[in-house]
């Protein structure tokens, strides 16, 4: 019975979502005030059915109601019950209901905290948040139902994918949808705006702090993505290239742009038609890599289905809303001129530079992802674009935005002097020169990697806290004070920057200074990996709740000293049939230890990995920095606050 009502929930949420896009637009074009009224409420009675339908499939993973088809197919008894709750996200069906969960979601949010926009404005934002809505229900209830129930049901399911059985299921996901989602509310403020004809600095302000939403929800999901692949794939590696990774870094990549594009707007009421464009792009690209993550038609260890005909509709949805979208943007682009006139040496062109540079890193990244379909099509010819290809053209491009951050940070509006400017940051650029130099030093093998990111590093970090110490004054006594009484945007911005800063000092450190050791050892032997004494003291067979597997006990010393005591697994979980490699880490500021236990070879012993990565955490550390950046920004006041001159006075008919 609750599986039927969460199907019935999702049915009539389709039915509300058309409703609340047909009567707010219409409203809002003919300004009858009762049908643009209707927006509010459909939006929260859409998030509302789409929370019972959610949890009514939540109670069928978790009670194991074997008669619903995607219960049988992603779950099992013997499941621990965190694994239950996170298989309902951990399948096409159930990640497609949370993924309309949140469009409903993003909806109510704008309908409750958006008091201050004009009725006009509201009404067309939350009618086109609808439009995706009713797009992505059709989608599910018609192509991908996750209540179809079998007529037959088994006495038990077919298990989860042994990879997916991990607490990062239950964090990464949501959060990167979060992100994904997130940004269909900017590409409503910015169609809503093509639709009005009307963008200024209120809109800039408007829009901001749903981009700064959906951006630091896609940070934490990216982190998290990472750290899981790192930990629980047993290579080592925090970042691979594949498609489905860069299809949650495409919209990260955009939309870090647009974020910086609308406080131009905002503060200056310029690059207008770049900011709507670059909206209208983010979401585009969340779009595209829906499409990459559950059509097949890429192939990634992290898709969801690999179903050609479900794939054509994904694309039939990215090619209306974006065809659409830019077909208005090519209509309004005349009336969005541009009022405010700034020089080449400002802080306008330092932003505009950022942009260009994340818009093109993200072209490259965008071209490198589809050339193995491309070729496939145009020259039939099948060919693998991997690491090499984007570490050579994607790093240029982010070293340039490195060195131009800091820079841009200190200049002033309108018009700025490059040598009263390059002034203060000679200190910084010193400073970050003697860090790199003295790397330089440390390390035993000469590579430009380890000195050139502790360099960029330092230069982002130090450049925001020069930003800072510029900001509160030259009165020594009094900058405790006036930094205290800074926006919350502001430090949001020196945070975010340093956050940056961190997570590419770990990247090249890690990179450059990494060791790894790969033998066959006999239980009891021991080997050296730098400079640590490795013991493979036992392995044992171990049996789990729903898995078996072979444990190791391996001894990490140094100097006669025990480091740490690590057992990494090899797991075979036999209703899946499939094995799972668990590696062993110890963490620390400074290191990781990673230890991964292979087969048993055909002589005796076992095949033992060994990874020392110096700063390894520093990479995730960073992007926890960069979010508490983002929260700051978020938590300003100024951002709850709208511009009182686009508020439709009382008495007068919306637009």
């Amino acid at each position: 019975m609750i599986v039927e009502i969460g199907h019935f929930a999702l049915i009539l949420a389709l039915f509300v979502a058309v409703l609340q896009t047909v009567m707010p637009l219409v409203g809002a074009h003919k300004r009858w005030s009762g049908w643009m009224a209707m927006a509010e409420p459909a939006a929260l009675a859409q998030a509302a059915l789409l929370t019972i339908s959610f949890m009514a499939l939540t109670y069928a993973f978790v009670v194991s109601d074997f008669s619903v088809r995607i219960v049988t197919l992603n779950s099992h008894t013997l499941k621990p019950m965190l694994y239950k709750v996170s298989g309902v996200w951990g399948n096409h069906e159930g990640s497609m209901l949370l993924w309309c969960l949140i469009i409903a979601v993003f909806g109510a949010l704008v309908a409750l905290f958006g008091s201050n926009l004009p009725d006009g404005l509201k009404a067309r934002v939350l009618g086109v948040q609808a439009s995706i809505g009713v797009a992505f229900l059709a989608f599910l209830i018609f192509t991908s139902n996750p209540f179809l129930r079998l007529e037959f049901p088994p006495l038990n399911g077919q298990d989860l994918n042994p990879l997916l059985q991990d607490p990062g299921l239950a964090f990464h996901p949501p959060f990167l949808y979060l992100g994904y989602v997130g940004l269909s509310t900017s590409f409503s403020f910015a169609v809503a705006a093509l639709i009005e004809g009307r963008v200024d600095a209120a809109w800039g302000r408007w829009v901001r702090p749903w981009t700064l939403l959906a951006w630091l929800m896609l940070t934490i999901g990216i982190a998290l993505g990472s750290w899981w692949a790192y930990y629980e794939l047993g290579w080592g590696g925090f970042w691979f290239w594949d498609p489905v990774e860069n299809a949650s870094f495409m919209p990260w990549l955009i939309s870090a742009a647009l974020l910086h594009s609308a406080i131009v707007v905002e503060k200056r009421e310029a690059l207008k038609a770049w900011t709507i464009l670059l909206a209208i792009l983010a979401f585009g690209f969340s779009l595209i890599g829906a499409f990459i993550v559950r059509s097949g038609v890429l192939t990634s260890v992290h898709a969801f289905a690999n179903d050609p005909e479900r794939g054509v509709y994904l694309l039939g949805i990215t090619g209306f809303f974006m065809g659409g979208a830019l077909m208005l943007y090519a209509a309004r682009a005349g009336s969005m001129q541009a009022k405010g006139v700034f020089g080449t040496v400002s802080r306008e062109s330092a932003l505009v530079l950022n942009n260009v540079l994340l818009a093109v890193a993200t072209f490259v990244v965008f071209i490198g992802t589809i050339w193995p379909l491309l070729a496939e099509m145009a020259f039939d010819r099948k060919v693998s674009v991997g690491p090499p290809f984007f570490d050579a053209t994607f790093t240029p491009f982010m070293i340039l935005l490195a060195l131009a951050l800091p820079l841009g940070t200190v200049m002033p509006w309108k018009r700025a002097k490059l040598g009263r400017v390059l002034r203060p940051l000679w200190v910084v650029f010193l400073l970050a020169f003697s860090v790199a130099a003295l790397i330089w030093v440390v390390q035993t093998e000469r590579s430009l990697l380890a000195p050139m990111g502790a360099f960029l590093g330092a230069w982002l970090i130090l450049g925001a806290g020069l930003d800072l110490w510029l900001k509160t004054g030259t009165d020594v006594r009094a900058k405790l004070g006036r930094a205290w009484r800074l926006p919350r945007s502001d430090w949001g911005r020196v945070v975010a920057h340093s956050g940056l800063g961190v997570t590419i000092i770990g990247i090249s450190l890690m990179l450059a200074w990494e060791t790894e050791d790969i033998r066959v050892a006999q239980v009891g032997d021991t080997f050296t990996v730098a400079d640590h004494e490795i013991t493979l003291a036992a392995v044992d067979d171990v049996e789990g709740p729903n898995y078996f597997s072979t444990m190791a006990e391996l001894r990490v010393s140094k100097n006669e000293r025990e480091v740490a005591v690590l057992y990494p697994e090899k797991r075979v979980y036999p209703v899946a049939a499939m094995p799972t490699t668990e590696a062993a880490i110890d963490n620390g500021v400074f290191r990781d230890i990673y230890l991964v236990i292979g087969d048993e070879q055909p002589g005796g012993g076992w095949a033992v990995r060994s990874y020392f990565k110096p700063f390894a955490n520093w990479i995730w550390a960073g992007a926890i920095i960069m979010s508490l950046g983002g929260l700051l920004s978020l938590t300003d006041r100024r951002f709850r606050v709208a511009a009182g001159a686009r508020k439709t006075p009382a008495g007068v008919p919306a637009e």
